[in-house]
């Protein structure tokens, strides 16, 4: 059976990390989760004071970075690793939350993303979700998916994601990342948020998760025995 690549991209918190991991897993395929590379670059910009404007900083701090997926055997998670360690847990952190988009719209940034993810899919068999994957890192992707939210519900998703990790933060100043966040990623010059014309959109307001990986997972399935 050939395999395929399936991206998944759109709004944050649509549930699209973990939804792909699911549709990952029940296929036996890799996945690779392109928000948690964007973050942990920003957790090294941040530690590091890298000015965001400067592109000599920028570059040098680049040439500083390795990242690594690394399955979690205890979690049965894939976790990303900044220069050998562990940051999956600081990465989900309000301060990265606020920062990220600012990080992944440095044009430099984007390319050396996007150049890391192209060569993570060259072997297909991957599910990877992020903002521009059927746009720009896999527009040969034979399954894409755009999925969005009513911002006010997305938001209730965020903050219960945030107050499990005993963070407190309030519903208006979720509401007002949230904004900020989609205002930069779709207007970004490099890379910017938008849909396919050939993705299929999912609206996850009213549905459940596990509607809309029944949803995702049938799309698949039929590409997959189509190919």
């Amino acid at each position: 059976m050939k395999k395929i690549n399936i991206a998944i991209d759109g709004f944050s918190s649509c549930g699209k990390s973990s939804t792909a991991k699911v549709i990952a897993k029940a296929l036996n395929y890799a996945y690779i989760d392109t928000g948690a590379m964007y973050r942990a670059v920003t957790v090294y910009f941040l530690e590091h004071y890298v000015e965001f404007t400067d592109p000599k900083a920028v570059h040098k701090a680049l040439e500083n970075i390795e990242l690594k997926f690394v399955h979690n055997q205890h979690s049965n998670q894939s976790e990303i690793f900044l220069n050998g360690l562990s940051v999956e847990e600081e990465i989900r952190k309000m301060y990265i939350a606020e920062q990220v988009s600012e990080v992944a719209a440095i044009v430099e940034v984007r390319k050396n993303m996007v150049g890391q993810q192209q060569r993570m899919g060259r072997k297909r068999g991957v599910v990877m979700d992020g903002r521009d994957i059927g746009t720009i890192v896999f527009p040969d992707a034979e399954l894409k998916i755009f999925m969005t939210a009513d911002v006010m519900i997305r938001a209730e998703r965020r903050q219960k994601e945030l107050l499990e990790k005993n963070e407190l933060i309030t519903f208006d100043k979720v509401v007002e990342n949230l904004k900020h966040r989609d205002h930069i990623d779709t207007t970004r010059s490099e890379g910017p948020l938008k849909k396919a014309d050939d993705a299929l959109e999912i609206d996850t307001t009213y549905i459940t998760f596990e509607e809309q990986v029944d949803i995702i997972l049938g799309f698949a399935l039929s590409k997959i025995y189509l190919v």
